[in-house]
């Protein structure tokens, strides 16, 4: 039927038919919504067409919107601009956090891995799952295919993404007992290499305390009698008293007794061998006074006495020849009394008879 215009439905543009939901062509007048910047197949009636609609000439311009051709494919929303990414406060809809803070069973995982753009979601929660998994604990395929419902071929596929990202590394080392295992250790940082946990390196070994140096040696006397010993012991334990940084270990005072037996044995007098070891200390004190007075014994060790030949023995007095007033036999003595003879009682030989 010939519309308003003098053309058969038939006959009528392109962009002047719509169609119901019977799927049946009914003219709606001129579309009026066309934009001259729009895109789309489009058409467009000369003026003044003549009659014979199938001989007319059809123009088909780009100015039109054509609304039966499909929209084409919107751009990707940036990251920043995405409407999930806008404030909940802001109008839009989106996702909101209701946090907890943690105390205790949590693991820090960076963004890097949970955000991240070339991941599958199953690879990103694979790794932040090993990542919260204690040290020493199985991570292969069979063990965690064991503990998920996922198969072994998509946790395959999700450990070469990781490994290919460097969320995991695979190393080959040898253990005590001469076998060769493969260990899987899981990176939270790709690109940074650390020293291995405490937990999972040796215990360093542990640090003997250095040994203190040796005193210096000390000079030694050609006699060690106990009680010149004795001597040196308690001029070494009387120091404190004169100056209480001279405080000595009892190791130390037998290490230092014979020095000073040996200046006590050169007729150095007590009082003199203990001025020597007090005297100019330095200011602060000194570091380790056993060794400083080992030095001093040492390095100020008096040399021996001048020899001294024995006095002579004074000379015999000589008495006087006196008479025994007993037996009236001379002898010798400071004065006049009886023999030794006399006084000890002793026989007296009888004199022997002259010859007739």
């Amino acid at each position: 039927m010939p519309n308003s215009a003098g053309f058969g439905t038939g006959c009528l543009p392109y962009a002047q038919r719509s169609t119901t939901t019977t799927g049946r062509q009914t003219y709606d007048g001129p579309r009026r919504d066309w934009h001259p910047n729009g895109e789309g197949l489009t058409t467009e009636e000369e003026p003044n067409f003549p009659d014979g609609c199938p001989h007319r000439k059809t123009h088909f311009p780009m100015d039109t919107k054509n609304p039966s051709a499909p929209p084409p494919a919107e751009s990707r929303f940036a990251a920043n601009n995405h409407p999930n990414r806008r404030h909940p406060r802001s109008g839009f809809g989106g996702l909101v956090h209701d946090n907890a803070r943690h105390s205790a069973r949590f693991t820090v995982i960076g963004n890097h891995l949970t955000q991240h753009a070339e991941l599958s979601l199953l690879a990103i929660g694979l790794g932040a799952h090993i990542q919260s998994l204690p040290s020493g604990v199985r991570v292969d395929i069979k063990s965690l295919a064991a503990r998920f419902p996922e198969g072994a071929t998509r946790i395959a596929a999700a450990l070469r993404e990781l490994e290919t990202h460097g969320y995991l590394r695979r190393e080959r080392e040898r253990v005590p007992d001469g076998r060769i295992v493969t260990r899987t250790v899981s990176c939270n940082r790709p690109g940074h290499r650390s020293r291995p946990a405490d937990d999972e390196q040796p215990a360093p070994p542990r640090k003997r305390p250095t040994p203190r140096k040796p005193l210096p040696a000390v000079p030694q006397p050609a006699h060690r009698g106990p009680a010149l010993l004795q001597q040196a012991t308690d001029l070494l334990a009387d120091l404190r008293r004169h100056d209480p940084r001279l405080l000595l270990s009892a190791c130390d005072t037998a290490h230092l007794a014979p020095g000073v037996a040996a200046w006590l044995e050169r007729d150095v007098s007590p009082t003199a061998v203990r001025q020597a070891l007090i005297a100019d200390l330095p200011p602060e004190g000194p570091r380790r006074p056993a060794a400083l007075l080992a030095h001093r014994l040492q390095a100020q060790l008096p040399p021996p006495p001048p020899f001294r030949a024995a006095p002579a023995p004074p000379p015999a007095v000589r008495h006087q020849v006196r008479n025994c007033d007993g037996c009236d036999r001379g002898f010798r003595g400071p004065a006049n009394g009886r023999c030794f003879d006399c006084r000890t009682k002793r026989p007296i030989p009888p004199e022997p008879a002259e010859p007739a």
